[in-house]
């Protein structure tokens, strides 16, 4: 038994979050990470993949491993929670102290020691970024990366942000969470 009437809208990754908190939406699917911090706010479905946040470089650059990128600039996309997964895992490893040095207004653009990241306001200017070289390296989930994969850029084997599972999230208590719990 399905749902008539059904309705599609697109979402960005800087407005959905609100779209949903506001009712203006029902449910967001597709690439949506299953993180504590939405659990708060949302209820989520079982998980229907399991990805990995990666980083992407052009092969020209000759970067191999994370190492070669301290002091680099790395390129994320607004909204979506690489950046902040990256700071975390850049800080862990020990890459950083994890002391933002600046910040412009936005924090588009953060700088830490011993490097920068950039936001973007979508997936295709994130690419066109590294390809111009005004990011050393792209920060994604693998499977929006794979969009953007070609045979000038390859994916850091050694290096991985966090792994995550993506769900779909439907609002708090919402009546329509366990009808799409039950048929994920």
């Amino acid at each position: 038994m399905g749902y008539k009437n059904v309705e599609f809208t697109t979402v960005l990754p800087d407005n959905r979050k609100e779209l949903l908190l506001e009712g203006k939406v029902d449910a967001l699917i597709a690439c949506y990470s299953i993180a504590e911090t939405r659990l708060e706010n949302f209820d989520f479905c079982p998980a229907y993949y399991d990805d990995k946040v990666i980083a992407v470089v052009q092969n020209s650059s000759l970067f191999e491993t994370i190492e070669d990128l301290k002091g680099c600039t790395f390129g994320t996309m607004s909204g979506a929670n690489a950046a902040p997964l990256l700071s975390i895992k850049l800080y862990e490893i020990g890459f950083s102290d994890g002391e933002v040095r600046s910040a412009n207004e936005d924090n588009s653009d953060v700088q830490f020691d011993p490097g920068v990241w950039s936001k973007y306001p979508s997936y295709q200017e994130l690419s066109d970024a590294l390809e111009e070289g005004e990011v050393d390296a792209m920060v994604l989930d693998g499977a929006i990366a794979q969009t953007y994969m070609n045979d000038e850029r390859h994916i850091l084997d050694d290096f991985v942000v966090e792994e995550q599972s993506f769900g779909v999230a439907t609002q708090k208590g919402s009546d329509l969470s366990p009808k799409v719990a039950d048929a994920i």
